[in-house]
């Protein structure tokens, strides 16, 4: 890969994980404005009058640069400076193929004590706060840059962590998540006696 593509490819990547930072903070700010003390339309208010601050910071924005068309370039460098930040930690010196035995899939346990941590006093916890976590952990950002809820839910799987399609956890209403008893680690196998072993014994 020339030096081209790959300061091309380091920019791509860190913008994705720049918009799911962004995407996935907005969400969660706007999570924390529902009011577990109430019920019903009242619960939700605080939460949608943060979706409209949201809204209208964007008009505001939009309606800026339109207003200064120059803004829009030291904006876009704002952006590719913070992009080229994001992934600064990447491993530029192995393959692909070589980050995907990163020990958060490789190993099973190490991923359930992750969850665990995640959990804190839970009982469960939701892939998206999952998903938010690895892409902001710099052990495992690159890593998990461009995996998206389905791509953690399938290595979840792959190591023996069922995910649940409806679980109540901090963060926002029932949605896909892990649930503390199915991290309890795996059983070790009986081990065979022989016949021979037995009667020697």
């Amino acid at each position: 890969m020339t030096r081209l593509a790959r300061t091309a490819d380091r920019l791509a990547i860190g913008s994705s994980t720049l918009t799911r930072r962004l995407l996935t903070g907005a969400a969660a700010w706007c999570a924390r404005g529902r009011r577990n003390d109430l019920s019903g339309c009242k619960a939700v208010l605080g939460i949608i009058a943060r979706v409209l601050l949201l809204l209208l910071g964007a008009y505001l924005v939009t309606r800026i640069v339109r207003a200064l068309p120059w803004l829009l370039w030291l904006l876009s460098a704002v952006w590719l400076c913070a992009a080229w930040r994001a992934t600064r930690n990447r491993p530029t010196n192995l393959p692909e193929e070589a980050t995907e035995e990163a020990p958060v899939v490789g190993n099973g346990e190490a991923l359930r004590a992750r969850l665990l941590k995640l959990m804190g006093t839970g009982s469960a916890v939701h892939l998206r706060t999952v998903l938010a976590h690895l892409q902001q952990d710099p052990e495992t950002a690159a890593l998990t840059a461009r995996w998206t809820i389905a791509d953690l839910r399938s290595r979840l799987e792959a190591q023996g962590i069922p995910v649940h399609p409806k679980v109540k956890a901090p963060g926002g209403g029932p949605t896909r998540g892990v649930r503390r008893e199915d991290l309890a680690p795996s059983p070790p196998a009986p081990q065979e006696t022989s016949t021979e072993a037995s009667t020697a014994a």
